[in-house]
């Protein structure tokens, strides 16, 4: 005997696009969490084009202290550059906290905070403490980011906003 829809018309319909919502949400999530989590092990490895493969062509990157990087190119520019590269060098690592998503369609904000470490003698030092806010959109490859704010949290307001999800 098939299960009852409650005796409703278009229950069966409604359950079936509620479930298929939530799945959707969850794939979503699960895609942004994982282009994030790409960001520590892409940068840390130099791979320029990996990172920015994760932006959208137009999208900006910034980071709080060293200004704008503002398309893909300049996005790989920051990896390629004598900055990153001597961090590379003397042994580094960026290590991003699992993201706060909240979903709007095709549109998301993430929310988490980055370390970076670097190598000191036989240990390890954080040399950046930050707070990130992610933008992204759906494309049709995917999600990607449209803009990223990266801010030391240094206690000022501004960096402390990026982690407040009430700010739109």
């Amino acid at each position: 005997m098939a299960p009852s829809s409650g005796g409703r018309p278009g229950a069966r319909p409604r359950v079936a696009e509620r479930i298929a919502e939530r799945l959707r949400a969850l794939e979503d999530r699960e895609a942004i969490r994982d282009l994030i989590a790409r960001y520590g092990p892409l940068a840390d490895s130099g791979d320029a084009a990996g990172v920015a493969a994760l932006f959208a062509p137009d999208a900006v990157y910034a980071v709080g202290g060293m200004g704008e990087a503002k398309g893909r190119a300049a996005i790989a520019a920051l990896i390629d550059g004598p900055v990153h590269r001597a961090l590379m060098a003397q042994g580094c690592a960026h290590v991003l906290t699992s993201p706060a998503i909240d979903l709007h369609g095709d549109l998301a904000k993430a929310r988490c905070h980055s370390v970076v470490f670097a190598r000191e003698g036989e240990g390890w030092r954080a040399v950046r403490v930050s707070a990130n806010l992610w933008e992204l959109a759906r494309s049709a490859q995917g999600w990607w980011v449209t803009r990223r704010d990266n801010r030391l949290l240094d206690g000022s307001e501004a960096a402390q906003a990026l982690l407040d999800s009430r700010n739109p």
